[in-house]
C-alpha cells in the first residue's frame, strides 16, 4: 500500500467549477491559510507518523496530510461529526481545494477521518503543533514572551454517574479485559469512564479538564493537556508551563490565578529563573494589602487572553464538551483545536497587520 497521489495543478475544469460555485469568503480564508503555512515539513511529520501506507501492497491510502486539514476544516467551521465533514466535504469545493482533492474524486469515508486520529497520536501531533509554533515566530509572533497558565472543565459526553457506580463500570470493564486480553481483540466502550466529578463555582461538574498555556503577547496556544477533572489545577502547572517551551527559551514570566497560588509553583519558577505572575489571594490569618490587590488586577489584564481561547473554542469549536469517551482521544481532539485556533490567530493578526501597514 502508498499513497494516493493526486495532481496539485489543478485542471482547466477544476478551475472553472473553483471560480464559478466557490463561496468568495472561503476561498479567501482558506487560500491565505495555504499562502501563510508551509505544508511541507508539516507533511513529512505526519508521512513519518502514520502507520498506513508504508507498504506498497494493496489498495493506496489517503495522504495524511489532506486527512489533517481535514479534521482542520472540522475546527473551524463547527462541524460536529465525522459523516457530517465527510458530507461538507464533498458539498463544498473550497473545502476539495483546500485539502488538495480534485472535484470528481469523493471525499474520503468518515470511518477514514476517525481512523486517522487513532493512527496518528498525540506525539505526531505535538511536532506538527511545534512545526506551525515555530513558522508563526518567523513570521513576527514571539512565542518566548509571558505565558499564561489556566484550566477549564470540559463536559462528559456520557450521562453523568455516581462515583461508587463509576468504580462499579470500572472494575468491571478491567474485568473483561482480563478475560479477552489472549483474543487480542480491541475492546470498546461507549461509555466514558475516564471522566469524573469535580466542583467548580460551588456547581458539581462530570466530565475531564483541559491544562493549558499561552503567549501572553501573541495570543497563542503554547501546550493543552487532558486529565480526568477531579485532577487539581496546581498539579498540572509546572507540566503546563513546561510543555509550552518551544524554543530555546524560557518565558520571561509566567501568569497564573488564585488557583495556582502556593508555595510549590512559586519555588518552580524561582528554582527556573522565570518570573512569578500568580495571583495572590488571601490567607487564613492574614488579608491580601493593597499592593497585592493592584497586582492581582495587573495580572488579569495580562492573563484575559487564557480566557478568550477558552471563550472562543466554547463558542465555535465545541470545546465545552467532549467529543470522545477516553483520554487519549481527547488530548489529539483538543491539541488538534488548539493548532485551528492558532492558525486563525495568525491569519486575522496579519490581515491587521496589512491594514495598518496600507494606511
Amino acid at each position: 500500500m502508498a499513497f494516493k497521489e493526486y495532481n496539485k495543478n489543478p485542471t482547466f475544469l477544476d478551475m472553472e467549477i473553483q471560480r464559478a460555485v466557490s463561496h468568495p469568503r472561503n476561498k479567501q480564508s482558506l487560500s491565505e491559510i495555504d499562502a501563510t503555512i508551509n505544508w511541507e515539513p508539516i507533511e513529512k511529520i505526519v508521512n513519518e507518523n502514520y502507520p498506513v501506507g508504508q507498504s506498497e501492497l494493496g489498495n493506496k491510502a489517503y495522504p495524511p496530510l489532506m486527512l489533517l486539514k481535514a479534521v482542520l476544516l472540522q475546527k473551524w467551521y463547527g462541524i460536529k461529526s465525522d459523516p457530517e465533514l465527510e458530507t461538507q466535504i464533498n458539498d463544498r469545493f473550497s473545502f476539495k481545494s483546500f485539502i488538495g482533492l480534485p472535484f470528481s474524486e469523493p471525499s474520503p469515508d468518515h470511518s477514514i477521518i476517525s481512523r486517522f486520529r487513532e493512527r496518528t497520536g498525540k506525539e505526531a501531533l505535538e511536532k506538527v503543533h511545534h512545526e506551525l509554533l515555530n513558522q508563526f515566530d518567523t513570521l513576527g509572533f514571539s512565542i518566548e514572551s509571558g505565558m499564561a497558565v489556566d484550566a477549564r472543565v470540559v463536559k462528559s459526553v456520557s450521562r453523568p454517574v455516581s462515583d461508587r457506580t463509576l468504580r462499579e463500570l470500572r472494575e468491571k470493564r478491567k474485568a473483561k479485559a482480563q478475560m479477552r486480553k489472549k483474543s487480542q481483540k480491541a475492546m470498546r466502550f461507549q461509555r466514558d469512564l475516564e471522566s469524573d466529578w469535580t466542583v467548580k463555582n460551588n456547581k458539581p461538574l462530570f466530565g475531564m479538564k483541559e491544562h493549558a498555556a499561552i503567549d501572553v503577547k501573541s495570543g497563542l496556544i503554547l501546550s493543552t493537556h487532558m486529565t480526568r477533572a477531579s485532577e487539581h489545577d496546581t498539579k498540572y502547572f509546572s507540566y503546563a508551563v513546561m510543555k509550552g517551551i518551544h524554543g530555546k527559551k524560557l518565558p520571561t514570566k509566567v501568569y497564573a490565578d488564585k488557583g495556582y497560588c502556593g508555595e510549590p509553583n512559586r519555588d518552580f519558577l524561582n528554582m527556573n529563573g522565570i518570573g512569578d505572575g500568580i495571583m495572590r489571594k488571601n490567607q487564613i490569618n492574614a488579608a491580601l494589602t493593597e499592593k497585592e490587590i493592584q497586582r492581582n488586577k495587573e495580572i488579569s489584564k495580562i492573563r484575559y487572553k487564557i480566557e478568550q481561547y477558552f471563550g472562543i473554542t466554547h463558542k465555535h469549536h465545541g470545546a465545552g464538551k467532549a467529543r470522545f469517551t477516553t483520554i487519549v482521544k481527547e488530548n489529539w481532539d483538543h491539541l488538534c483545536g488548539a493548532m485551528a485556533f492558532n492558525i486563525k490567530r495568525v491569519i486575522l493578526n496579519l490581515r491587521k497587520r496589512e491594514m495598518v501597514t496600507a494606511t
